[in-house]
């Protein structure tokens, strides 16, 4: 994740979740599996909503944005890509204070499947999801890769999943390069990644 500060504002880019790689070890009470989310998930399920929301830290009441205004999220071949640009001066100060970890997400699963990792370990793979919201996670939040709450909806109680990955936090000077250079940057990084993790 990169973060640019700007004069009143803060800049911060980077993927959510990567497409077709297995998760880290996720605990429930039914035993522990990986997950994988499809290649053209995030495409279908930003498509589905008109607008998603920006948090701080999950919270409904800390909404820092929205793809209707200063969000943008995409799927590429990496995966989910958002950059998110606030005026908010409770990020701006976190920035500040490099008190910001990374990203997260909160969905409904719609459609799954199940297979088995190389060592045994069930896979679970998201095919198509509701995409609720993606935070922004802060230091007060102790990141948790797997987290789960139960909401009722139309007389039917639906999980609420949350997901994260931990993240590098990059923070970065604007001067002498442009928005897509800074992209291009952050994009050969995470590649490089990708790479060393599959090795």
């Amino acid at each position: 994740m990169q973060i640019e500060l700007r004069e009143d504002s803060v800049l911060i880019k980077g993927y959510v979740n990567a497409v077709e790689r297995d998760s880290r070890k996720i605990s429930t009470p039914q035993g522990e599996f990986v997950e994988q989310i499809r290649s053209g998930t995030w495409k279908n399920a930003i498509e589905k909503r008109e607008d998603i929301p920006a948090l701080l830290n999950h919270d409904k009441n800390r909404k820092i944005g929205s793809t209707k205004d200063n969000l943008r999220l995409q799927e590429d071949n990496i995966g989910l890509y958002a950059e998110l640009h606030t005026t908010d001066a409770d990020v701006i100060e976190k920035a500040k204070n490099k008190k910001l970890n990374g990203w997260s997400f909160g969905f409904i699963k719609e459609k799954q499947s199940w297979g088995k990792a190389d060592d045994g370990t069930e896979r679970r793979y998201l095919d198509e999801i509701d995409l609720l919201e993606v935070s922004l996670l802060d230091d007060t939040r102790t990141p948790a890769y797997y987290g789960t709450s139960v909401e009722s909806r139309d007389n039917e109680d639906v999980n609420i999943e949350q997901r994260y990955m931990k993240d590098v936090v990059e923070y970065v000077t604007v001067e002498g390069k442009n928005d897509d250079e800074m992209r291009e940057d952050l994009e050969n990084k995470l590649k490089l990644l990708k790479l060393e993790l599959e090795i």
